[in-house]
């Protein structure tokens, strides 16, 4: 195979996952009449076509998915392998590409790449803040952060945060108007605030328990919002009653601003974890990384 041949297989694969020319020659930094002469030409030269092209949409034909399906496992090879003779390098270097939700980024994943890139300066990091489930190797991410629930089996887990618990609160206004519910049934007659969920769009249940008994409960309200920072805006406006991750009201419970209720319905679930496929070979900058965020409590 000629050197330009790889460039090519490559190019094609890279829009094949992004399902976009424009996207594929963002993370390929080239052009996309360069990228779609590359591949047109790669089409050329196998004498099958690859790809669909539609105005709206790109994605690969019957014989594109077959080629796609035998390039990644080879290229994720191929890469593992050079990562692994990077890591004959005394000084830790290269990218760490991750996926993340913004609550983990913010609590947990910032402080230690901060401190990371301080120390090896030849380490860079990418982050990528989404609350949907990605599929790593197809995306090409060394890790993903979630909540250890939602980590698949086979892949390796490290645990990088406590336990968290979710809390349901409401604004001093609010229940000035309304009483406070003392079990999940009442909130059947509150107004709440819904959070829409970014993997399938629905919205999100709350999830309480007690005495391990869980009960899904199906809240309505006026207001729904795929943002956690204007759910607590709007539960602080008296617009309902909010159900997030504890951590994000600790302080606004503190100083009186939100009030607390059905605490003994909200029992601890498995915290972040840091995840990856099983088969990576670890570089010394990733290595440092789950060091750096390995929980120890």
């Amino acid at each position: 195979m000629k050197r330009d041949e790889l460039g090519d297989l490559i190019a094609f694969l890279t829009v094949a996952d992004e399902r976009s020319f424009t996207r594929a020659a963002a993370r390929l930094a080239t052009s996309q009449s360069s990228l779609s002469h590359t591949v047109r030409r790669l089409e050329e030269r196998m004498g099958v076509r690859l790809l669909t092209r539609t105005t709206r949409n790109v994605a690969p034909t019957d014989a594109g998915e077959q080629l796609a399906e035998t390039l990644r496992p080879a290229l994720n090879d191929i890469e593992a392998k050079i990562s692994a003779i990077s890591a004959l390098r005394q000084e830790p270097a290269g990218l760490i590409r991750i996926t993340t939700s913004h609550h983990a980024a913010q609590s947990i994943l910032m402080p230690a790449v901060k401190q990371l890139m301080k120390d090896y300066p030849e380490v860079s990091v990418e982050l990528s803040v989404d609350q949907r489930l990605t599929d790593l190797v197809a995306e090409r991410y060394d890790a993903g952060i979630r909540l250890g629930e939602q980590v698949e089996k086979d892949m390796i887990a490290v645990r990088i945060g406590p336990d968290l618990r979710m809390a349901v609160v409401g604004a001093p206004d609010y229940f000035a108007i309304h009483p406070k519910p003392l079990t999940p049934h009442d909130l059947t007659r509150h107004i709440c605030i819904n959070l829409r969920l970014p993997t399938l769009g629905g919205l999100y249940a709350w999830e309480l328990e007690h005495n391990g008994r869980p009960v899904n409960v199906r809240v309505e309200g006026q207001f729904i919002c795929n943002d956690v920072g204007m759910i607590i805006d709007a539960a602080l406006d008296g617009l309902g009653l909010a159900c997030l991750p504890e951590d994000q009201f600790d302080s606004l419970i503190d100083n009186g601003r939100l009030v607390r209720v059905l605490e003994d319905w909200c029992p601890p679930f498995p915290g972040y974890h840091l995840y990856y496929p099983s088969r990576r070979q670890t570089s010394p900058a990733f290595a440092l990384l789950i060091e750096a965020l390995r929980f120890r409590g």
